[in-house]
C-alpha cells in the first residue's frame, strides 16, 4: 500500500464510508514481515510512495518466488517487482506465476496490475549493448506508473540519429538516456531539449572505459545543463527517480 492508497482509505474513514477496523485491517501489514531468511519491508509504500522492489542477484529461486509472493498478497493496488534475477529464478518465477509479466533481457518480473499510467518517460539509449539497463529502467518506470516508450540506437557515434528524433525528446516529461563508451549522450541530449534528463552510465566498453566509470566520470562532468547521473548499470534507480518526480508534478496540477 503506497501513501495515496493511505490517504484515499483515510479519506473513506473521514467520510463515514469505512469504518476505522477495517481501515486498521488494511493497515496491519504497512510494518514488517519476517520470512526467516528475509525481513520485507511492507510499510515503505506508506513511508516512501513505493512499495519494495525485490533485488534478485544473490538470492535463490525459492527465496525470489518467496518474496514475490509475500508482496503480492500485500494489500493495495501495486505490482510485486523484483529486478537482477538469474536464469533460474527467472524460470522459477514463471513457473510459479504464470501470469506474471516477465522481461529476459532486463531480468525484471511484476506480479499483479501495473500502476495507472501518468507522465511519458522516454528510455533513450546510446547502443544496442546498452538494452539490458534500459530495458529495466522502461520496465520499473511502467511498474511505476509511467507511459514509457524508448528510442534505441541514437549514440554520438552517428550524431545524426539523436537528432533526428529530437521532437520525440522534446515531447517527453523525464528523459532516461542510457549509454556507455564516452558516455557522450546525455550531454548531446541535454543541449538540444528542455526535458529533464536522468543519464545512467553502462558498464559497456573497452578496457579504458574501466566497467562504466568512464562513462560516469563523463556525465558528472557534462556540461549540458539538466542532467543529473545515477550509478553505473542503475536502470531501476533512474525509474524510481523519474516516476516519482513525475508523480509529484501530476498530483499539483
Amino acid at each position: 500500500m503506497d501513501r495515496d492508497e493511505t490517504l484515499a482509505l483515510l479519506r473513506q474513514v473521514a467520510g463515514g464510508e469505512l469504518t476505522p477496523g477495517r481501515a486498521l485491517g488494511a493497515l496491519a501489514g504497512a510494518a514488517t514481515r519476517d520470512l526467516g531468511f528475509a525481513r520485507l519491508d511492507t510499510g515503505r509504500g506508506v513511508r516512501t510512495g513505493d512499495p519494495e522492489v525485490i533485488f534478485g542477484a544473490g538470492k535463490t529461486p525459492e527465496q525470489t518466488v518467496a518474496l514475490l509472493d509475500a508482496l503480492a498478497r500485500q494489500p493495495g493496488r501495486r505490482s510485486a517487482v523484483a529486478t537482477r534475477l538469474p536464469d533460474a529464478a527467472l524460470e522459477s518465477v514463471a513457473r510459479a506465476f504464470p501470469d506474471g509479466r516477465i522481461d529476459p533481457v532486463a531480468r525484471c518480473v511484476a506480479i499483479g496490475d501495473p500502476a495507472e499510467p501518468a507522465g511519458r518517460v522516454l528510455v533513450v539509449t546510446a547502443g544496442t549493448s546498452d538494452e539490458p539497463v534500459a530495458r529495466e529502467a522502461a520496465f520499473v518506470a511502467t511498474e511505476f506508473g509511467c507511459d514509457t516508450t524508448m528510442v534505441r540506437d541514437v549514440g554520438v557515434a552517428g550524431i545524426h540519429r539523436v537528432l533526428a528524433v529530437r521532437d520525440e525528446l522534446d515531447a517527453a516529461d523525464c528523459l532516461i538516456v542510457v549509454a556507455g563508451m564516452d558516455g557522450a549522450l546525455p550531454s548531446v541530449v541535454a543541449g538540444l531539449v528542455a526535458t529533464p534528463v536522468l543519464a545512467v552510465p553502462t558498464s559497456v566498453g573497452y578496457g579504458s572505459s574501466f566497467g562504466g566509470v568512464a562513462a560516469l566520470l563523463a556525465m558528472l562532468n557534462s556540461c549540458g545543463p539538466g542532467v543529473t547521473v545515477c550509478n553505473i548499470d542503475n536502470g531501476f534507480g533512474a525509474a524510481v527517480a523519474a516516476a516519482r518526480m513525475i508523480r509529484r508534478v501530476v498530483a499539483r496540477t
